[in-house]
C-alpha cells in the first residue's frame, strides 16, 4: 500500500521528515515512562511499553492511513490514567488497562460510524477546550511537584520548594534551558532539555544511576487488563472522562494536522489508525497513544504520506537499547517538560468565549477543579453538571444536547452514589 500511493514521494525526503519526528517526540520514552511510575509500573517496563505502544502507532498509521503522523502515548492522557483513574479511584494498574481497553473501544466505535460525528456537534466547545486548559493546569502541577518547586504546606495544601535545594535549582535552571530553546523554535527541544537537564543533574549531584542492560527475557512484553471491576458503576466513571478526551484531543489534532497537508480526504483512515493504536495500549502496558502535535513538524519537514511514519516506528524499535541511558534522566529534567506542554495546553483557553457566563462559568469550573481536586474526571463533572444547570437559569435550555445532558445526570448520580458511600 504505503509503494502503491507514494511513487512521486522522496524516500529520502519522507526519512529525514521521520527522523525529525523522532527526535522530536522521543522524549516520552522517559517522560511517560515516569507517570506510569506513578501507576505503580516499575519505570523499566514503562518505557518498554511507551516504545512499543510509539512503534506500534506509528506503524498502523503508516500502513493503514498512510499518513505522516505520530503516534505516542499523549501527554495529559498519561496524567489522566496515572492519577485519576489509577490513582483516585481505587483500581490497579491492570484494572486500569481494561479501563483503557473499554474506552479505546468506545473511540473505536466513533470512527467506523457517525456518532463520533455526531458527538462532535453535541458536545459544546467550551468544555472540549476546557478539559485541554484543565489537563495543562493539571500537568504543570504535577511538573511543579516533580521538579521540588512546589511541595506540600504545613499551614496551606502547597507551598514553594526550599529555592537552596540542589532539586529545585536544577528544575530551574532546566525550565529556563526549555523555554528558551522552546521560544527559539529549536528542532528536538524537549530532547535537548531532557539532556541538558541530565547533565546539570550530573553537575548538582541529583542524577540517578545508569540502568542495567535490558534482559528480555525478564521484561513483560504484553498485559492482561482485568476486567473483575467492569461491573461496578466506578469502573465506567473512568472509562467516560478518558473515551471523551480520546475522541475530541484526535479529532482536533488529527483535523488540524491534515489542514497542513491539505489531505482532509484521509481524515477518515487516520482517525480510525489512532483508535486501533489506542486500542493496543490495553494490551501493551501503557495509557493511550495519540496523534502527537508534534506531527506538525514531520509535516513541516516535508513529511506526506506513510513513509515517514514508518521511519518513526523503525526508529522507536531501536530506542529499546537505549533504556540503560534513559534510566538515567532523572524527575529534573523531565519536570520543565511537563510545564512546558501544561503552558502550551492553556493557549486553548483563548477559544472559550469567556464573555459569555452561560458558556465561560461550566468551562471554569472544569479548569480550576481538575488542578484543585486532582482528579480529572472529577474536574470535569463540576463543568458538565454546571453547564445544563446554567443553560436552565438563564432560559437556554434549547441550547443543550441530548448527549451533554445524559452526561451531567451520569456524573451527578456519581457524587451522589459516592457521597452516600462515605
Amino acid at each position: 500500500m504505503l509503494n502503491q500511493q507514494n511513487k512521486h514521494v522522496s524516500w529520502k525526503k519522507e526519512g529525514l521528515a521521520g527522523l525529525i519526528g523522532y527526535f522530536t517526540t522521543v522524549y516520552i520514552v522517559a517522560v511517560n515512562s515516569q507517570i506510569l511510575e506513578s501507576a505503580g509500573l516499575p519505570l523499566e517496563s514503562g518505557m518498554i511499553a511507551t516504545i512499543l505502544a510509539s512503534a506500534l502507532g506509528c506503524l498502523i498509521m503508516a500502513i493503514y492511513a498512510n499518513a505522516p503522523m505520530v503516534l505516542i502515548p499523549g501527554m495529559g492522557v498519561n496524567a489522566l490514567f496515572a492519577y485519576s483513574i489509577v490513582g483516585s479511584t481505587g483500581l490497579n494498574f491492570q484494572e486500569g488497562l481494561a479501563v483503557v481497553l473499554v474506552a479505546s473501544l468506545l473511540f473505536l466505535i466513533t470512527a467506523f460510524t457517525k456518532l463520533g460525528d455526531w458527538l462532535k456537534h453535541a458536545i459544546p466547545a467550551s468544555l472540549k477546550h476546557a478539559i485541554t486548559v484543565g489537563l495543562g493546569l493539571f500537568l504543570t502541577l504535577i511538573g511543579l511537584e516533580k521538579g521540588g518547586l512546589v511541595v506540600r504546606g504545613e499551614h496551606s495544601l502547597i507551598t514553594l520548594g526550599n529555592p537552596s535545594s540542589a532539586i529545585v535549582i536544577t528544575s530551574i535552571l532546566t525550565l529556563f534551558i526549555g523555554i528558551f530553546l522552546f521560544t527559539k523554535n529549536v528542532p528536538g527541544n524537549f530532547l535537548v532539555t531532557m539532556i541538558a537537564g541530565t547533565i546539570i543533574a550530573h553537575f548538582t549531584g541529583v542524577l540517578g544511576e545508569r540502568g542495567e542492560a535490558l534482559a528480555i527475557s525478564e521484561q513483560s512484553w504484553v498485559f492482561m487488563p482485568d476486567f473483575s471491576s467492569i461491573l461496578e458503576f466506578g469502573f465506567w466513571m473512568a472509562v467516560f472522562p478518558l473515551a471523551i478526551v480520546l475522541i475530541f484531543e484526535n479529532m482536533g489534532l488529527i483535523h488540524g494536522q491534515l489542514n497542513m497537508l491539505d489531505q482532509q480526504s484521509k481524515f477518515k483512515r487516520s482517525y480510525q489508525a489512532s483508535a486501533f493504536s489506542a486500542l493496543s495500549t490495553g494490551f501493551l502496558g501503557t495509557s493511550p497513544t495519540v496523534s502527537s502535535a508534534e506531527s506538525a513538524a514531520v509535516i513541516a519537514s516535508g513529511g506526506k504520506s506513510g513513509r515517514a511514519a514508518l521511519t518513526m516506528a523503525i526508529l522507536f524499535i531501536g530506542t529499546i537499547f537505549l533504556i540503560p541511558w534513559i534510566s538515567m534522566v532523572p524527575s529534573t529534567a523531565i519536570a520543565p517538560i511537563l510545564i512546558i506542554v501544561g503552558a502550551l495546553m492553556v493557549q486553548n483557553i483563548k477559544e472559550i468565549p469567556l464573555d459569555q457566563l452561560s458558556e465561560a462559568m461550566p468551562a471554569f469550573l472544569i479548569i480550576v477543579m481538575i488542578p484543585f481536586t486532582y482528579s480529572i474526571a472529577d474536574g470535569m463533572a463540576f463543568g458538565f453538571i454546571a453547564y445544563p444547570i446554567v443553560k436552565f437559569a438563564i432560559g437556554k435550555q434549547r441550547e443543550l444536547s441530548t448527549p451533554v445532558v445524559l452526561i451531567a445526570m451520569v456524573f451527578l448520580i456519581e457524587f451522589i452514589m459516592r457521597s452516600l458511600g462515605h
